[in-house]
């Protein structure tokens, strides 16, 4: 274990061997993504994604035994007990810094199916990043503005439409889709110019999440709510996490239930669901407030 080193050096060695293992794999990443791409059998492309999802897997235990090695991290990890691979998830989680992510796939890799993210449709055209997105099976969303629909009426509901046609896929193979419902990372200055009536987060962008259970809501029926807490008032970043400077991460998560009513819902067109919807993400919101606040006084306490 390299816990004695300096953090810059720790810090330079992650992102040295996360590189690499980026390097050695995403070739074999590639492969199969483009024999995916040029050979539209059934029977091939489900081979390819269990192969493709297996290497972005092993590509996030490696960075997690990397973590290991450089870091001593306390991990508090509640709630995780209970979770399978062979379930359908959504995932959703306050948002604070960009370590949020490497932590959450640290917890959740290998306990889930692979965390996914709703792309806009332009994100395919990335070069390289856009093919392996696809190749791993990254949803796409296709949305219309408002502007769009009013010059052309017939646009209306299409991109719901087009979304559970990508989405078909997942209906006999899990996935777990990911959420982060501020939209944004936390900052003080963003608490403030919104008014947030929360005290550690800022307000939850309902329509999102809607779009996503709108399109997937005849496979997703639990959600996990995850809450994610640093030991620290002082705002964290992916170099305080590659470096080690994070010395404990509380993540706390509770499985819930989707309510029927909005699996595949029409969030935009239906006003008492939408209505609706917004409390329901109101109430959870409050609830993960005071949920952060007990974890910090806890974690407070315990020093």
């Amino acid at each position: 274990m390299l816990y004695f080193l300096p953090a810059p050096l720790k810090g330079a060695l992650a992102v040295l061997l996360v590189i690499s293992s980026t390097l050695v794999l995403f070739p074999f990443l590639m492969v199969f993504a483009l024999l995916k791409l040029v050979l539209p059998i059934t029977v091939i492309r489900k081979g390819c994604t269990v192969v493709l999802n297996g290497i972005a897997r092993l590509w996030i235990g490696f960075n997690n035994l990397v973590m290991d090695l450089l870091h001593k991290i306390e991990w508090d990890v509640r709630g995780a007990q209970h979770l399978s691979q062979e379930h359908w998830y959504f995932v959703t989680c306050n948002h604070q810094s960009w370590a949020d992510i490497p932590a959450i796939q640290y917890v959740l890799n290998s306990k889930i199916p692979l965390l996914k993210f709703f792309l806009k449709k332009e994100l395919i055209w990335v070069p390289l990043l856009g093919v392996a997105w696809w190749a791993l099976d990254f949803p796409f969303m296709h949305r219309h503005t408002k502007e769009q629909i009013a010059k052309r009426p017939e646009l209306k509901g299409k991109d719901i439409a087009a979304t559970e046609a990508a989405c078909e896929k997942f209906r006999y193979t899990p996935v777990t889709i990911f959420n982060f419902m501020e939209g944004t990372r936390f900052t003080p200055a963003k608490h403030q110019r919104q008014n947030s009536p929360y005290k550690h987060l800022l307000k939850p962008r309902a329509g999102g999440t809607a779009f996503v259970l709108g399109a997937m809501g005849e496979m997703l029926h639990t959600m996990l709510d995850v809450t994610i807490v640093y030991p620290t008032e002082q705002p964290v970043g992916i170099w305080d996490y590659l470096s080690g400077r994070i010395q404990k991460i509380t993540i706390d998560i509770k499985v819930r239930e989707i309510p029927p009513q909005f699996l595949g819902m029409d969030y935009e067109n239906n006003r008492e669901i939408r209505v609706e919807f917004q409390r329901w993400v109101s109430a959870l919101w409050a609830e993960k407030d005071a949920r952060i606040e007990a974890l910090k006084n806890e974690s407070s306490q315990n020093l």
